[in-house]
């Protein structure tokens, strides 16, 4: 039996569902597929930001507290843009719904043991538009084999290169899950506590086993401005199975 990509597979069904039943009609798909990656920042116990970019602050105005607490945390929304100028850095936004990423600060190397403390099992890096770094984050489409759907631990780490603080390692454990299914997850890592609070661009570079060897790209990334304002459906079904 050939290998399919579940995810591929899944939103297959999904659109072909859509468009049985709304054959003529984009706009009822619209509303599922996410219109903007953002960074949510809660500013107190029933207000929060999404940060757009460096520069563009979404101010919601259909829902008070973040629905994640007080965390900070990388998300897909769709959101329709209530500002009479859009190009404003502040702009007021209706939510249709927004669905949070798996969020998670980097871990310093051991010297020696990282691939047996935080596993050595290949994955690849996709290109997308969810693959960026921005706002002091780096988010990442990635794509591996899965198997009984256990936890999937994905780690980004610190200090790999003495020569290089900005050489980063992203190493994966399977926990033992790889199986014949090849599917895509979301996974973001929050960068901002590392180098300062930087105004310039910072080069950064990504290593990773894929599985067709080690690779490596570079990323410019900016971090989180510390002035900042104060004021697919494209799911993929993995994401809640990494960590």
């Amino acid at each position: 039996m050939k290998k399919r990509n579940l995810v591929g597979l899944l939103l297959g069904l999904f659109v072909s569902s859509v468009c049985m039943t709304s054959c003529d009609n984009d706009d009822d798909y619209a509303i599922y597929r996410p219109t903007a990656l953002v960074t949510v920042y809660p500013k107190s116990a029933d207000s929060f930001v999404m940060q757009l970019d460096e520069k563009t602050a979404l101010i919601p105005t259909n829902m008070k507290a973040s629905p994640f607490g007080e965390k900070h945390v990388r998300a897909l929304v769709n959101y329709e843009d209530e500002s009479e100028l859009q190009v404003s850095d502040v702009r007021n936004v209706h939510v249709n719904w927004i669905d949070s990423i798996r969020t998670k600060e980097p871990v310093p190397t051991t010297g020696v043991d990282d691939a047996e403390i935080y596993g050595n099992d290949p994955i690849e890096i996709v290109r997308d538009w969810v693959t960026v770094a921005e706002d002091g984050f780096l988010t990442l489409r990635v794509r591996t084999k899965w198997g009984s759907g256990k936890i999937h631990y994905i780690n980004l780490i610190t200090g790999v290169n003495k020569e290089n603080e900005y050489e980063l390692t992203l190493r994966h454990d399977a926990n033992g899950d790889m199986s014949d299914f090849v599917g895509d997850a979301l996974i973001a890592f929050d960068l901002n506590g590392l180098w300062g609070d930087f105004q310039d661009d910072i080069k950064i570079k990504l290593n990773w086993l894929s599985f067709s060897g080690e690779k490596s790209t570079e990323f410019s990334l900016k971090m989180h401005p510390t002035d900042a304002p104060a004021e697919v459906r494209e799911r993929l079904p993995l994401s809640r199975c990494v960590k």
